[in-house]
């Protein structure tokens, strides 16, 4: 009793305790200087420390855009590829956790026979034509099971989970590039509708000064070199319309796909021209390299690489002996209501202990692919840290330098829509001549556009931040 107590107990310990292979013990410390001081080397914010909003583009205040973002996040392409890809991970971890569980089938059969004439063979008289239809029912069950000796099994379950957390982390960053980019094709968008309304209005004044000169030429008031020199300035504003109108197409267009719509299907939606979306005065952003170790790229590099450990253990298991188990239950009878008498049983059990001892290396090479296959995740994984480090530092940076562009854009915007007006009254008084006029509005109208590309670039900017910190992604 005692020798079956401590068999019993040896292979229990056997079949639960034994897992070959290498533990994960997390993803090694990256750029861990920067990670550890909360800061990075151009981080100089100066809000005060709040939690970061996943939808961040509700800050910017345009309805619009937040209806575009959510249409993009419910029917993109992208995201519908991403969603069934993580699917498809949690179908393949369903499978590996079934593969360590028995396996049971049952099956019936009912024969039907009769027996040939035999006597033709024998020699008997009067043969009888053989014997009558002869009936059989069978009932079998049947139950195997590959005990997980060594961890192969679990190894596999491990693999196929970690595949599937990165498959997670992968759409989750699909949503944060998806929402980045269609916050800025929106903003390409209006800043190219606005751009184009202040061509349409320099055009109109040009015409105005242009008929003015006409006239004054006939009176010999004006030279034929001022007429040609206005000529020339409103016909190069009116040529910057058709590439404008052709980069607003290509918004829309770019707008639709992302939203999952065919091209044309937003133009009535968005064709009137509507101002740009304000920045917020203030980006809460509590620590940025907190965000960063949740980047969901960097999760996703991160589940990769336990999954390529676990599947060095699950390869290694392969050395060593499989223990199979295998069961059978049948009955057999004439009749079908005599299947379940104890006396029509038939059982067997067979446990079966296997090892491919020689295998001319094959398990040795799968063993050295798994290993490499693990320094390949590792290297990808300090690589995807550190270029999200890079993105972020350099997106910090170009929005930090960018809004102090703006404030100076704008301030040349102020100082040239005074002096054309200055401009305006002294020709009117007949002290500045055409060309003065002419000048003043061309400068206004440049610091006007470049203010606006100003603002543009700055919201794209704000964009690409949120994004290199991997906000915009709900699970």
């Amino acid at each position: 009793m005692i020798q079956k107590t401590l068999l019993a107990t040896l292979i229990v310990a056997a079949i639960t305790g034994c897992t070959v292979g290498p533990d994960y013990q997390g993803a090694p410390e990256v750029a861990d200087k920067t990670l550890a001081a909360g800061r990075l080397p151009h981080d100089a914010r100066a809000e005060p420390a709040a939690p970061p909003v996943a939808q961040w583009w509700h800050g910017l205040g345009d309805t619009q855009l937040d209806a575009l973002v959510s249409q993009a996040l419910a029917h993109s392409p992208t995201l519908a590829e991403a969603e069934a890809r993580l699917r498809q991970s949690r179908a393949g971890l369903a499978s590996e956790q079934a593969a360590g569980r028995p396996k049971m089938s049952a099956n019936a059969t009912m024969l039907r026979m009769r027996s040939p004439d035999v006597s033709q063979f024998t020699g008997g008289e009067g043969g009888g034509g053989g014997r009558g239809p002869l009936s059989l029912y069978l009932a079998d069950f049947d139950a195997s099971w590959e005990v997980d000796l060594f961890g192969g099994t679990r190894r596999a379950i491990e693999a196929a989970d970690a595949s599937a957390g990165a498959s997670a982390a992968q759409l989750a960053d699909a949503q944060v590039q998806l929402a980045a980019e269609v916050v800025q094709a929106y903003v390409d968008l209006r800043d190219r509708q606005q751009r184009l309304a202040l061509v349409d209005a320099s055009s109109e004044l040009e015409q105005q000064v242009l008929e003015l000169t006409r006239q004054r030429r006939s009176r010999g008031v004006a030279s034929e070199l001022q007429l040609e020199q206005v000529i020339t300035q409103a016909d190069t504003t009116r040529s910057q319309r058709l590439p404008l109108q052709a980069q607003i197409v290509e918004s829309l267009d770019q707008l639709a796909m992302l939203c999952g719509l065919e091209p044309g299907e937003l133009d009535t939606r968005l064709k009137s021209p509507e101002s740009l979306p304000n920045v917020p005065a203030q980006v809460p952003l509590a620590d940025p390299s907190a965000l960063l170790k949740a980047r969901p790229d960097i999760r996703a590099a991160e589940r990769q690489l336990a999954s390529a450990n676990a599947q060095i253990g699950e390869k290694t298991a392969d050395w060593f002996p499989k223990l199979s188990l295998y069961g059978d239950l049948g009955f057999s009878a004439g009749d079908p209501g005599h299947l379940a008498r104890k006396d029509n049983a038939t059982w067997l059990a067979v446990p079966r202990l296997t090892w491919n001892a020689l295998d001319f290396g094959r398990v040795k090479a799968s063993v050295e692919g798994a290993e490499a296959g693990r320094d390949i995740a590792l290297a990808q994984y300090r690589g995807t840290v550190l270029d999200a480090l890079r993105d972020a530092d350099s997106a910090l940076a170009r929005y930090g330098h960018q809004r102090e562009n703006v404030v100076l854009l704008r301030g040349i915007q102020a100082s040239a829509e005074r002096a054309a007006e200055l401009t305006r009254q002294r020709y009117r008084a007949g002290t500045a001549s055409t060309l003065d006029w002419l000048d003043a509005e061309r400068t206004r109208f440049d610091a006007q556009q470049n203010r606006v590309s100003g603002d543009a670039q700055l919201l794209k900017d704000f964009a690409a931040l949120h994004k290199s910190l991997g906000l915009g992604w709900e699970g």
